[in-house]
């Protein structure tokens, strides 16, 4: 088989990875944009992209291509607040907007209920279970 085979062989898997979305070396960098609050009353016990309920006292966060398990610091850039996030959903799918936020980690960044200006970090992947 020659080379010229072997990548069009290759060429249909390497353009799906392509699609996925961010090289995962990437997404680890800082990124800042919207974030916005999930509607409590709307998602509370739910069941999330990772299986896990919603629950609006937890420090849950939806984004869309970071790995589930992964611990994000998530500042304000109107009050400086930080909080710490654990990445277990998809979302948002707003264009904009990077982050989700559970209400608790909302009011722990001085956000509310609105949308704010943010920077996300992260800061470790967590192994979980498939």
């Amino acid at each position: 088989m020659t080379a010229i085979h072997l990548w069009r062989g290759a060429l249909p898997a390497l353009l799906a990875l392509a699609c996925l979305g961010p090289h995962p070396a990437l997404a680890f960098e800082p990124q800042r944009g919207t974030a916005s609050v999930y509607d409590a009353d709307q998602f509370a016990g739910r069941q999330m992209a990772n299986g896990d309920r919603f629950d609006p006292a937890a420090n849950h966060a939806a984004h869309r291509h970071l790995p589930f398990g992964t611990v994000v610091s998530v500042t304000n850039l109107r009050t400086g607040a930080s909080t710490i996030v654990v990445i277990s959903d998809r979302g948002p799918f707003i264009p904009g907007r990077i982050i989700d936020l559970s209400p608790r980690s909302a009011r722990a960044i001085g956000m509310g209920i609105g949308l704010a200006p943010v920077e996300i970090r992260p800061l470790e992947e967590v192994a979980q279970a498939p």
